[in-house]
């Protein structure tokens, strides 16, 4: 993809090596700032990106990351030579977020976005019990288990693979519902759904069995229902390496175990 790249605003997790490498960025290519700049380098890793993302969510920048942390997924290796040439020729893709609203016993509605996964887990040492259905039609009447997770693309390998979720290429049009640790039905391995349906969850016997519900970094504790779609409006764009696309990590992840 030809674009061309002037300015650039750097941008570090706080970590020493993510802000060493700011520095040294700085000094070679100059320091703009983000609402001006051409691309925002994030300099960190996984986590760090994601906040990057959701942070300037539908402002039409793109954002390119360089892994100074520990897990590095949706990162590029990091490089200080030839940067500018390297964001000029790289891919681009588009990365929509979940939506989540969940009815809490503490804390009413509560609205909240994950570019990764929308996840319930059990609150106490009973499992959790969960009702699962798809555009208002119920699909599972009782889920026994620790948890269940709706997952974008971009998601599919933090949490969902953990959970032994699929991992699913960043243009499919396809979110995972993955179970963790399910026991009843124990051989359910959950479902991959179109991205234009409505998930619901309810959670059955909530006083006994509370359910917490988390949407990346919001956590919503006992919560009575969650309805979960992608919130179509909202996108971020994100860069890799052309030599290094999202699309040939994924098929080489596949064939790793």
């Amino acid at each position: 993809m030809n674009r061309k790249i002037e300015t650039f605003a750097f941008l570090s997790s706080g970590t020493p090596d993510s802000d060493e490498a700011v520095q040294e960025l700085t000094k070679n290519y100059g320091q703009s700032d983000a609402r001006d700049a051409d691309v925002i380098v994030a300099l960190g890793g996984d986590g760090f990106m994601l906040q990057t993302l959701q942070h300037y969510m539908n402002q039409g920048k793109m954002i390119y990351g360089m892994n100074r942390g520990s897990v590095g997924f949706l990162m590029n290796e990091f490089n200080s030579a030839g940067l500018k040439e390297r964001i000029e020729a790289a891919q681009s893709e588009t990365i929509r977020p979940l939506k989540m609203v969940a009815e809490s016993v503490e804390e009413g509605t509560v609205t909240a976005f994950a570019l990764n996964e929308v996840s319930l887990l059990r609150q106490s040492y009973q499992a959790a019990k969960i009702r699962i259905s798809v555009d208002d039609q119920i699909r599972l009447e009782e889920l026994i288990c620790d948890g269940v997770m709706v997952a974008t693309p971009a998601g599919s390998t933090a949490y969902n693979l953990s959970a032994q979720g699929p991992i699913l290429p960043l243009d499919a049009r396809l979110l995972a519902l993955t179970p963790v640790s399910a026991f009843r039905p124990r051989r359910w391995r959950g479902a991959l759904l179109p991205n234009k349906v409505t998930v619901r969850l309810d959670i059955l016997e909530p006083e006994k069995r509370p359910v917490n519900a988390v949407a990346d970094h919001t956590e919503v504790k006992s919560v009575l229902s969650v309805t979960i779609e992608e919130a179509s409006q909202l996108r971020a764009t994100i860069l890799f390496d052309k030599n290094h696309s999202w699309n040939e990590r994924i098929l080489k992840e596949q064939f790793l175990y």
